[in-house]
């Protein structure tokens, strides 16, 4: 059931964003050609915003798919890292003891084969662990880059 009900509340999510931006669209380009002076120029923000928030949403809809996509295949592969072992606070965030040195062991990986996407993949979780989002995010981009690259040289 779960398998239909997402994909369905996303498709309706992603039909009100057309929805909306298809109307801000509309209603610029009804400024600019009804309005005179400042409605016109709130009619070209409009449809710039639109264009905007448009591009945003493909990034991040893209973005999950390529992170879906990786996440499952280095989980197929058994590269997803094991975090079940390790204390956590509260809120269900690793203690950063054990998320440290988490990461100690997944920099000393890395240090070892620094090209492999897979590797990249877990450090960018460790990173994100350990609290260091943005670091995660750009070793994240880099093992994105990596499986598609390698997907390609194997088609």
């Amino acid at each position: 059931m779960q398998k239909l009900i997402r994909p369905a509340l996303m498709g309706l999510v992603l039909l009100g964003l057309v929805l909306a931006f298809g109307l801000l669209i509309a209603q610029g380009i009804s400024g600019i050609v009804d309005g005179e002076g400042a409605q016109k120029g709130f009619g070209v923000g409009l449809i710039v915003l639109a264009l905007l928030g448009a591009w945003a949403t493909w990034v991040l809809v893209k973005n999950g798919f390529e992170l879906q996509r990786i996440s499952a295949r280095a989980a197929q592969e058994g590269f997803e890292l094991d975090t079940s072992g390790l204390a956590r606070r509260p809120s269900g965030r690793i203690e950063p003891e054990d998320a440290d040195r988490l990461f100690a062991t997944v920099a000393a990986e890395y240090e070892g084969d620094p090209e492999n996407w897979r590797v990249q993949y877990r450090l960018a979780r460790a990173y994100d662990h350990a609290g260091d989002r943005a670091r995660g995010r750009e070793f994240m981009k880099k093992a994105v880059a990596g499986e598609a690259a390698e997907r390609k040289e194997t088609r």
